[in-house]
């Protein structure tokens, strides 16, 4: 008769010392039973196991049998086809839900994560047990309370996009609702610039309103370096002036790690917004653009948003004159001064002030530019566009005109000679005697 050889784990060779030094009498049940961890009676239990069956008797039962919760092995070939066609680099959690909802195939987290494991398609995470410490900061209570805001520069077409402006990494924009959790608004470009981060809160302020607060990095040298960044660093300056416009706070973060739930989302996104347009064969910007609005946004929300702490928008409407001075907000603005000729120099390119304007204007006044994102040039005073024309050339020489000012034209109005002033007469003082 052949001898049986038996595997064990350490912790059943242990088990089974302890049990033969009870069975030896070296030790009685009280004191076996708190070594193996367990009651007295079940200690006594696999006494009389390992007594009638030997080592046998310290092996778990289910060794070796087939569980009950097993998929067929048709099933499971089907579904391993399945994912190494359509999702072999997804998350376990992705392609769940892939499985579910394109091929109605309903299976557990765990149970798709052991086949990707076992088929070679998934590596599981290794945990950092050197982490450092930081304090997770309570969520606010309101909606529209906190907006966290950051650029994330990837491939997000894996190559694909056949724009040639876009074609190693684009940068994605987002906005994520701090009480909430979900994204309120995301677009796609080229670069974090101020244009970009405009015409991004532009929209967002028009389609949602005013939030409270807005919570951006305070130190973005990664950005500044990267090579489709051209102007982060006026970018900051420029912005903080127009949410001060808006009475919208800026909080700036000191570290990644302060705006934690933005950063976590762009890593989040790095793997399905990936995956997503490479499903629907989306190589475009502006077709990712219209994806992630209408499509991704809400059902990204609707899987992953909670519930906030208190009930309400504390978003704030526009007003009527905040509308229509919203693109005079959201623009590049610079402060120059009138030269001796009425004219304005900005970027290289020189104004001639018309010699009539809606507001007095002195030579040496200062007057702000406005460049908005459409390329067009406002010269304001007072909240009032001055008039001008761009010269096409370098002018020789700066002229002192003899004009002190350039004001509004004056009324040449002639009134009719039925008018008052013109009935009324003059008579000669009499001279009495």
């Amino acid at each position: 008769m052949k001898d049986t050889i038996i595997t064990m784990t350490p912790k059943e060779s242990q088990r089974h010392k302890i049990i033969t030094e009870l069975i030896n009498n070296k030790i009685n049940g009280p004191c076996a039973a708190q070594k193996l961890n367990l009651s007295v009676r079940q200690a006594k239990r696999l006494k009389a196991r390992v007594i009638k069956e030997g080592v046998k008797g310290i092996v778990h039962k289910n060794r070796g049998k087939t569980s009950n919760r097993k998929l067929p092995d048709k099933q499971y070939k089907k579904i391993t086809r399945i994912i190494e066609r359509n999702y072999h680099d997804f998350t376990p959690a992705f392609t769940m839900e892939k499985l579910e909802k394109l091929h109605r195939i309903t299976l557990s987290y765990g149970t798709v994560r052991n086949i990707m494991i076992a088929e070679h398609l998934y590596t599981p995470k290794t945990r950092k047990t050197n982490k450092g410490y930081h304090a997770q900061r309570p969520r606010k209570d309101h909606y529209g309370q906190l907006q966290q805001f950051d650029g994330s520069y990837h491939d997000w077409f894996e190559g694909r996009c056949t724009d040639k402006r876009l074609e190693d990494e684009q940068c994605l924009l987002l906005a994520v609702d701090d009480a909430k959790g979900e994204i309120t608004h995301a677009t796609l470009g080229k670069n974090e610039s101020i244009e970009a981060v405009f015409l991004f809160w532009s929209d967002y302020i028009r389609e949602l309103g005013k939030p409270g607060d807005i919570y951006l990095d305070k130190y973005s040298t990664y950005k500044i370096n990267h090579k489709n960044a051209t102007d982060n660093k006026d970018l900051l300056t420029q912005f903080q002036r127009a949410m001060q416009e808006l009475d919208i706070t800026i909080i700036s973060a000191h570290s990644p790690q302060a705006k934690g739930r933005v950063e976590r989302m762009n890593g989040t996104l790095q793997d399905r917004l990936v995956k997503e347009p490479r499903l629907q064969k989306i190589n475009t910007v502006k077709e990712a653009n219209l994806f992630i609005k209408n499509i991704f946004i809400p059902q990204f929300n609707k899987r992953f948003s909670i519930v906030p702490r208190k009930q309400g928008n504390v978003h704030r409407i526009l007003s009527i004159q905040e509308k229509e001075r919203l693109d005079h907000i959201l623009c590049i603005k610079h402060q120059r001064i009138v030269r001796n000729d009425f004219i304005v120099q900005y970027k290289n390119r020189y104004l001639q002030l018309d010699e009539i304007q809606p507001a007095t204007v002195y030579k040496k006044d200062t007057v702000m530019v406005e460049e908005h994102r459409d390329g067009v040039l406002f010269i304001v005073k007072k909240q009032h566009s001055l008039t001008f024309i761009e010269l096409n050339e370098k002018p020789h020489k700066e002229i002192s005109l003899q004009l002190s000012a350039i004001t509004v034209r004056k009324s040449q109005y002639i009134p009719p000679a039925n008018h008052p002033w013109k009935k009324f007469q003059f008579s000669k003082k009499r001279v009495q005697n």
